[in-house]
């Protein structure tokens, strides 16, 4: 039975433990508990010297609209393939984002516009900013 973990590892070292134990058969990166961008880089350059499949961890709120990037990037300039991978997608919260991401029959659509994809409308954060004080 093929282990998938790796969403709550904090960086590309514990990834790196673990690939070279076989302790993990597909990796779930989180776009956002490591330390950005390049460090996901760097586990999917980890992932794919070892033959593992990467599978990111998009639960939470942003997520989804975060690891699409991240996947792509897999795709296009680092395993060159789809097979053996998959995204996590859970359809809520979406309608808070200036981009939401868009699955259109079961698979994500390529991002067109720029940036993470990340950025939440202000009329969201306005409606659910509480006792914040500056």
């Amino acid at each position: 039975m093929p282990v998938a973990t790796g969403e709550h590892m904090a960086n590309r070292v514990m990834f790196k433990q673990f690939l070279q134990h076989d302790a993990l058969q597909v990796a779930q990166i989180d776009a956002t508990r490591v330390a950005g961008v390049n460090e996901n880089v760097a586990i999917l350059l980890l992932a794919a010297k070892f033959g593992v499949p990467v599978c990111p961890h998009a639960g939470g709120v942003g997520l989804c609209e975060a690891v699409q990037h991240l996947a792509m990037f897999d795709l296009v300039a680092v395993s060159g393939s789809a097979d053996g991978r998959v995204i996590e997608f859970v359809d809520h919260l979406h309608e808070h984002f200036v981009t939401p991401v868009e699955v259109r029959d079961g698979r994500y659509r390529a991002p067109t516009a720029p940036g993470a994809g990340t950025e939440m409308l202000p009329s969201s954060l306005a409606a659910h900013t509480v006792g914040v004080r500056v």
